[in-house]
């Protein structure tokens, strides 16, 4: 007997075409967060705090912007939007290149967050559509891994470029990679069905549906933001620099070797087989995380991360485009992106504040907990939903 999920494909030329894109975009994205604070520095002769007023630009125009894209994915089309996204991307990239005042860095990644944004959104909207409905969770686990791979790769080709060339050269790189989005922009193949043109409402902000899933969502990103922001200085504090560099390869490794088997769990069994595990995995390595004084500790504690929160991202935001109407996929998509943003930003910032009065240790052992509390909401929220649960592909 060959099931619906057999006949019905992912890897179609749409959905690779958006996993370059989604890949290419975040590549950029992590590998200028590492070499950017370094260039503010070391050739603007600018501060820490200014440093990190470059990253702070680029994600409060993101979060500002984000809730008003789905409004206009649902208006114009999401492959419209991803092209204008794309070009915008395209330009303000090159622009790196010219750019050597401090202030003119600040409002060219503001202009940057905002195409971001746009560009997340309806990649995740436009990766929500052309996946078989009855593979969604699996499909979407998979969109997932663009923006996975591209934390490891990303900081990992700023660094190793930037030993051997220079940051004109760096930008230069990016900038031909975001042309390529370009151009892959345009070989993608979707629907747009027009919606008629109607006042502007708070629904067009957000969908509230998706806000509970979204909100859960961000507490688990909140949690997660002590490690893209303080993993690098924890593990210099123990001694183990020379180990940190693996810890995302690790990471990787083990959240790419289990993505088929978490999106076929979920498609078939529900959320609370794959999603209830997957909290007690982070919270475990979480845990160990605060503990460690040793290599393997810190790269055991990687590969639990990578498994738990690595498996926990895209159920969620398969969870949020499941919650709306297939016509708000953008605006689900949009919602659920900006919680998770939001969640990174404060993380970083609440958490930050947190190492500065009780170590990096006690940051993650108190973000453990965190994600047992965030667990505990999760099944509140969903227990209904997911005692009624029936894989899709079952049903007659």
């Amino acid at each position: 007997m060959t099931s619906s999920a057999t006949k019905a494909p992912i890897w179609t030329k749409s959905f690779i075409s958006n996993f370059l894109i989604n890949f290419f975009i975040f590549l950029t994205f992590y590998a200028l967060l590492t070499a950017l604070p370094i260039y503010v520095i070391e050739d603007l002769n600018r501060s820490n705090t200014e440093a990190g007023l470059v990253i702070t630009a680029f994600m409060l125009s993101a979060i500002l912007v984000r809730p008003v894209w789905g409004k206009l994915l649902e208006r114009y089309g999401k492959k419209l939007c991803l092209i204008v996204g794309m070009i915008v991307f395209m330009l303000t990239t090159v622009v790196y290149v010219w750019v050597d005042q401090f202030t003119g860095l600040l409002v060219l990644r503001f202009i940057h967050g905002i195409s971001f944004s746009l560009i997340t959104t309806a990649t995740g909207a436009i990766a929500a559509d052309i996946i078989p409905k009855e593979r969604r969770g699996e499909g979407l686990g998979y969109h997932a891994m663009s923006m996975n791979l591209a934390v490891v790769f990303g900081p990992f080709l700023a660094l190793t470029l930037l030993q051997f060339t220079t940051f004109t050269v760096l930008f230069m790189i990016f900038s031909i990679l975001a042309v390529a989005g370009v151009l892959f922009s345009f070989l993608i193949k979707i629907e747009h069905v027009k919606v008629p043109a109607r006042k502007f409402t708070a629904s067009d902000l957000f969908e509230k549906t998706v806000i509970p899933i979204a909100l859960i969502g961000g507490l688990v990103a909140f949690s997660y933001s002590g490690i893209i922001s303080f993993i690098s200085l924890y593990a210099k504090s123990l001694g183990l620099a020379h180990t940190a560099s693996y810890f995302f390869v690790v990471f990787a490794v083990v959240m790419l070797l289990s993505r088929p088997f978490v999106g076929r769990a979920f498609d078939r069994r529900g959320p609370a087989i794959v999603m209830i595990p997957s909290f007690i995995i982070f919270a475990a390595g979480m845990l160990m995380l605060s503990f460690t004084d040793s290599s393997w500790m810190l790269l055991a504690s990687g590969a639990l991360i990578g498994l738990g929160y690595g498996s926990l991202v895209p159920c969620f935001q398969t969870l949020a485009i499941q919650k709306a109407h297939p016509s708000r996929s953008g605006h689900a998509t949009s919602t659920f992106f900006t919680f998770f943003d939001i969640g990174i930003a404060f993380g970083s910032y609440i958490l930050g504040m947190l190492a500065a009065n009780l170590g990096l240790s006690n940051l993650y052992l108190y973000a453990s907990g965190l994600i047992i509390v965030t667990l505990v909401l999760f099944t509140a929220v969903t227990r209904k939903k997911q005692s009624n649960y029936v894989p899709k592909e079952h049903v007659s």
